[in-house]
């Protein structure tokens, strides 16, 4: 199995560090081209993977190609590509706001396409990838492409309906934890602690309470509960939280990132 990546920039990279670190595919069956010379040089030099700045040379090789540029320059790309994408090749696409219905049109003819929604913790092997496939797309090709996406951390398919609420949850997500991180650490320097301390036990804490969801399978509010004693610290924190409407601020905040999301697919 051939993989090429148009775009080696930060998320192109992450996902084929992810795919090599998991062993779906070997670095000599990847290909990589970018525009700017330094980042495909250096995704060529950290991930041993081939590097062109030819898009075309990626789409004479491959079987799959992920399309990892960002969406303000994906109209650009698939005009200058459209005729260079075989009948048998598989693209993955990761932008945001492109839908499969956007993106046919964008080609102008049947194309196989599958539409990916990462986030960046695949730069670490703890990503979270949505994807839908669009017409044509063979079930055991599906297969190879969520093999693909399980290798930089966990993957579901999910319908394309649902790629707004992905995007506001797990895609902007990161933006939110690492806001909520920071705010913590603050807490913490402002009680005495060293920066660097703070940002250490601050992060570690949403790692694990993150890891304690995932492996017990408990409801958050459950194990919310469990840390909450009977006139303590934990639940005075919790109750001046929901005075300051923590939890509604969230929710606010990731619904404005869905209906980003809506506008986006309407221009």
């Amino acid at each position: 199995m051939r993989i090429g990546f148009i775009g080696c920039g930060a998320m192109g990279s992450a996902i084929i560090g992810g795919i090599v670190a998991g062993g779906i595919c070997g670095p000599e069956e990847i290909m990589g081209a970018d525009v700017n010379a330094e980042t495909r040089e250096r995704a060529g030099a950290r991930h041993g993977i081939m590097v062109t700045e030819s898009n075309k040379a990626v789409f004479d090789w491959a079987d799959y190609v992920f399309l990892a540029v960002k969406p303000q320059f994906l109209a650009g790309l698939i005009e200058e590509i459209a005729e260079d994408v075989r009948e048998e090749q598989v693209i993955i696409s990761i932008a945001a706001g492109w839908s499969l219905d956007k993106l046919g049109e964008a080609f102008g003819r049947p194309v196989k396409l599958v539409r990916v929604m990462p986030n960046t913790p695949a730069m670490v092997g703890e990503g979270m990838s949505a994807a839908c496939a669009g017409e044509g797309v063979a079930e055991e090709e599906m297969e190879q492409v969520m093999a693909l996406l399980s290798g930089f951390g966990k993957a579901q398919q999910v319908p394309e309906s649902l790629f707004d609420a992905v995007i506001s949850t797990s895609g902007s997500g990161p933006a939110y934890v690492y806001m909520f991180i920071e705010a913590l650490a603050d807490a913490a320097v402002m009680e005495g602690m060293p920066r660097a301390q703070a940002y250490e036990f601050a992060a570690q804490t949403v790692l694990g309470s993150a890891k304690m969801v995932l492996e017990t399978g408990l409801h958050p509010g459950a194990l919310k509960d469990m840390v909450c004693s009977p006139a303590g610290t934990t639940i005075e924190a919790v109750r001046v939280l929901e005075e300051k409407n923590f939890r509604s601020a969230v929710i606010e905040g990731a619904h404005a990132a869905a209906e980003r999301s809506r506008e986006m697919q309407k221009k």
